[in-house]
């Protein structure tokens, strides 16, 4: 895709630095705004998308197995924690990697972003922060389902700061993973790498047991400690069930910012490449 614009670092004669920011800054708000409406107005089929996979998951694993058995009793309480989490990033990731792929390859409607008087490091960002909004909602959406479903969830009124702090930091994050997906993975290599990529991020994210109780499974703690919904799913699950043995939260909050610093600028890279190529 071309692009018929050049980033230029210069300043127009006249116009002061802090005026070019609050002009960016508003720009930026108007896509968010924008993106933000079409998302109410189909809001139904966007709940529907992102939320029938970790329902049935909560279902089944929470209620299902653990009246006929299976799953001890308790488990659905440790279980809930992580689907939360699982539903926050992965709904941030796949908000942002499928339609960055579809803009970039098919319909091009990226190129009216791209022409918007802002940076493109911000373009990248804004897509970012608005798949971290939608996935807030669907991981909000799952307290209501936990209760109806398993007939109450762990909650503590004190965790809010915390919990809070862990979905901003998994959600935005998760978003910064699909920007590093869908501007780095080869369209027609999409299907095949979200089949590689997904399935891992869902297994070894902690979010249907604690990390903790890997230490006689040495290898595959190593393994989960590398993907970064672990310690969304140890955050929440410290917050909400402390009793179950978990990673600290402070620990899970610094991991995660540096995880969305790093994916972050490894995104906007590899989003300026797509757009000026």
């Amino acid at each position: 895709m071309t692009v018929v614009r050049e980033e230029s670092t210069e300043v127009a004669p006249g116009m002061a630095p802090a005026a070019d920011r609050v002009g960016a800054a508003q720009v930026f708000m108007a896509i968010l705004r924008r993106d933000i409406t079409v998302t109410g107005q189909e809001l139904p089929a966007f709940l529907a998308q992102v939320i029938i996979q970790p329902l049935f998951l909560l279902f089944v694993f929470g209620k299902i197995l653990t009246q006929l058995g299976y799953a001890r009793h308790g488990y659905a309480q440790v279980l809930f924690p992580g689907i939360v989490g699982l539903t926050a990033m992965l709904t941030g990731l796949q908000s942002t990697a499928f339609p960055l792929v579809i803009d970039f390859s098919f319909t091009k409607e990226i190129e009216d972003r791209l022409l918007a008087p802002i940076p493109l490091g911000l373009v990248a960002i804004e897509k970012v922060v608005f798949a971290a909004l939608r996935a807030l909602i669907s991981a909000a959406v799952m307290f209501p389902i936990g209760i109806v479903i398993l007939n109450g969830i762990p909650w503590r009124s004190s965790a809010t700061p915390v919990v809070v702090g862990v979905l901003l930091l998994g959600t935005l994050t998760g978003g910064a993973l699909g920007l590093v997906l869908g501007t780095f993975v080869p369209p027609n290599r999409i299907n095949i790498m979200f089949a590689l990529i997904l399935t891992p991020i869902l297994f070894t994210g902690s979010s249907q047991y604690p990390w903790l109780s890997l230490s006689h499974l040495r290898w595959f703690q190593v393994i989960s400690a590398a993907n970064p919904l672990t310690y969304v799913s140890e955050g929440l699950r410290g917050s909400l069930e402390p009793a179950v043995p978990h990673l600290a939260g402070w620990l899970c909050l610094v991991v995660l910012a540096g995880s969305l610093v790093v994916l972050t600028a490894v995104g906007i890279h590899g989003f300026r490449r797509r757009a000026l190529s």
